[in-house]
């Protein structure tokens, strides 16, 4: 009798370690744009240095869903609120140096890339870009943003694969330094998903 229930104490316990490290392996597991290039996987790719935690898990930048209504807060945008990846909120690199950015034309078509490692439900993927004129000096607030997005890919509750890509016209009149951000909404929580993108026009 005590060998049996040695063994089942012994079972019960490896069952409880597995399922730990699955729920904790797949609380890290979701999804970021590789283009244009995001901060997060700048700071992933080693491109930023001294990023903090987000250097491993550029995927994680989680935070509630709704933007620009609700959502992340002003001056929290590109760390989607978590406080732990504070370092992407800064307008300039944790460094000191300015985000390196991606060129792009104003007025034609570019194609936007996902990397996933956790496939959700999806509702949408939405994009926005600061307005000419915005305020290059602090930590993006929407007053930076025009809050139209300028490209909303519908999803309809899908999946999408590991990789996704998909294509929109980028806004024109614009020049200079400015900042896009994607958001990943999630149908089936009340999180979406955030990634800020440096570029020049």
């Amino acid at each position: 009798m005590r060998k049996k229930t040695r063994w089942y104490a012994a079972a019960l316990g490896l069952t409880m370690a597995g399922a730990f490290v699955l729920t904790a392996g797949g609380a890290s597991g979701h999804g970021y744009t590789d283009l244009p290039v995001s901060r997060q996987k700048l700071c992933q790719n080693g491109s930023v240095t001294n990023c903090g935690d987000i250097q491993w898990e550029p995927q994680s930048v989680e935070g509630p869903k709704g933007f620009p209504g609700s959502g992340a807060a002003d001056g929290r945008i590109c760390s989607g609120g978590n406080a732990r990846f504070a370092q992407l909120d800064g307008p300039r690199t944790p460094s000191g140096g300015a985000w390196p950015t991606t060129r792009v034309n104003g007025g034609r078509s570019y194609t936007f890339r996902w990397q996933f490692t956790a496939m959700h439900a999806t509702t949408d993927f939405t994009y926005y870009v600061t307005r000419q004129g915005w305020n290059q000096n602090h930590n993006l607030a929407r007053s930076d943003l025009d809050l139209t997005p300028f490209l909303t890919v519908p999803y309809g509750g899908q999946r999408p694969p590991s990789t996704l890509s998909h294509s929109g016209t980028l806004p024109s009149g614009l020049s200079g330094r400015h900042v896009i951000v994607a958001v990943w909404t999630i149908a089936d929580t009340a999180n979406a998903f955030y990634a800020c993108s440096d570029v020049t026009f």
